[in-house]
């Protein structure tokens, strides 16, 4: 079971979260190239698998998500290793679309890189 961080380790993985949810820092390459990990890779909502390259290449374009970021937890897996989880409220083509995030962070020298990352779309009222 993970623990709790410290203040300062949350408000750090909370600010470059919320970082990648804005235009201006989300689609800026040098930052991007900070923050993601040479072996990132991502399970999207749909199912596709994106690594480090798919995401550098992503053309910019409007965001619209919801800041700050609902249901946002961080626990620490070891010293060096978080994970964080939160819900994604983002508006695309008129719709409002609610996906559950899982991202795994690891300290390195430059700071805090994503490792991976995880979105399962949200399904209301559905039963498991």
């Amino acid at each position: 079971m993970g623990t709790e961080p410290n203040t300062d380790d949350y408000e750090s993985l909370r600010c470059l979260e919320q970082k990648l949810w804005r235009e201006n820092t989300r689609f800026d390459h040098t930052f991007m190239e900070r923050v993601l990990a040479d072996d990132f890779l991502e399970f999207g909502r749909s199912g596709r698998i994106y690594e480090r390259a798919d995401i550098l290449s992503v053309r910019a374009h409007a965001i619209q998500a919801l800041i700050p970021l609902p249901n946002f937890n961080v626990r620490l897996l070891s010293k060096d290793v978080a994970q964080v989880t939160y819900d994604s409220v983002e508006t695309i083509d008129g719709a409002v679309r609610t996906v559950r995030r899982s991202s795994i962070w690891s300290r390195a020298p430059k700071g805090w890189v994503l490792r991976f990352h995880q979105g399962t779309t949200a399904h209301d009222n559905a039963s498991d």
